[in-house]
């Protein structure tokens, strides 16, 4: 082999080796584990939802969303479910019914920040085309994922703004309420806009409103990491039908 094919394939192959979860799969597992946890019957399958979501972080080596998630939920357990054991109040009653709704999105929140964290546009795109979507989805959704990260950026530069004038924090909003919402609203406004312009100007120079179909670099396959998500999904939800739940004792 010549010394430039043996440089253009060491490169595919460390890509190939270190290639992780197709972005269908992990579409598939946003979707499944949403539905299965805001079914009426979801709180079943919130402690798997949890488990799966957290296994993934650690696999991401996310530490900081690998000890959010289980603690959050950990927290929604104990006043959704232990306090109103120990204290019957009618404030503790209704935080508990509370806790029992939103206790099923840290595990459907925690899923999809492993979709939104791992899956470039790019990667977005070429699994809605794999699908046959529609351009207009497909576009659309790659340009929101990367609408969000520019959003964050962009409210932290208004806050460190705010701060320096001593509007932000509990201070200023109890001191000002008014103009600390205006200071902060009207910025996000002007500078979401100017970032979805940049975003479609970039839209346009990548050709996503062309009408020939592009060639994706890295084309999504499924491979073993797919089908170990497969078997782990199976055997969290086989443990859920069978094995006594936590989170049905109290709050139905």
């Amino acid at each position: 082999m010549p010394d430039g094919q043996a440089q253009v394939a060491a490169p595919v192959s460390i890509d190939v080796a270190r290639r992780g979860l197709d972005p269908r799969s992990k579409i598939l597992l946003v979707l499944i584990v949403s539905l299965a946890v805001m079914s009426p019957g979801g709180l079943v399958f919130v402690p798997a939802g949890i488990v799966l979501a957290t296994g993934l972080a650690v696999a991401d080596r996310a530490w900081s969303r690998a000890v959010t998630i289980p603690v959050t939920g950990a927290i929604m357990y104990l006043f959704g479910w232990v306090f109103p054991l120990v204290w019957a109040n009618p404030v503790v009653t209704v935080v508990a019914i509370g806790c029992g709704y939103l206790i099923r999105f840290v595990a459907a929140f925690g899923v999809g920040a492993h979709l939104i964290a791992t899956t470039s546009p790019t990667q977005l795109s070429a699994a809605l085309r794999a699908w046959h979507l529609p351009r207009a989805l497909s576009v659309t959704l790659a340009v929101m994922l990367r609408f969000f990260p520019v959003v964050a950026t962009e409210s932290a530069a208004v806050l460190d703004a705010m701060r320096l004038r001593g509007l932000a924090g509990a201070t200023g909003l109890t001191q000002h309420p008014i103009l600390t919402m205006e200071r902060f609203t009207v910025p996000m406004i002007a500078a979401s806009l100017r970032a979805s312009e940049d975003l479609s100007a970039s839209a346009i120079l990548r050709g996503l409103g062309s009408r020939r179909t592009p060639v994706a670099l890295d084309p999504p396959r499924f491979g073993w990491p797919d089908l170990l998500l497969a078997l782990a999904l199976i055997v969290l939800a086989a443990a859920s039908l069978l094995l006594p739940s936590p989170l049905t004792t109290v709050i139905a």
